[in-house]
């Protein structure tokens, strides 16, 4: 895979991603991963989730999208699979 197909995958993926694990535009889904990583998170931190968190970031970018940092990081690790996997393929 080119590592630029594989930065545009990522950054089209990514919020399908994040609806199907249950990091909602609605909030986080019940019943979903993302609440049993928000559960965790809540009893590691005495009953609340931290703010910048993965589980508050993951939210954030669930509810609000993917900001312009956010896009990037997630390109960047696309395209680094896409170079890697471009040695095998």
């Amino acid at each position: 895979m080119d590592p630029i197909v594989g930065a545009a995958v990522a950054l089209v993926a990514a919020p399908f991603a994040l609806t199907a694990v249950g990091f909602t535009s609605g909030g986080i889904a019940a019943g979903s991963y993302a609440a049993s990583m928000m559960s965790s998170a809540a009893v590691a931190n005495g009953g609340g989730v931290a703010a910048g968190s993965v589980v508050a970031v993951l939210q954030s970018a669930g509810a609000a999208g993917l900001s312009g940092a956010t896009s990037a990081v997630v390109a960047s690790a696309g395209a680094a699979a896409g170079w890697v996997a471009s040695f095998f393929g």
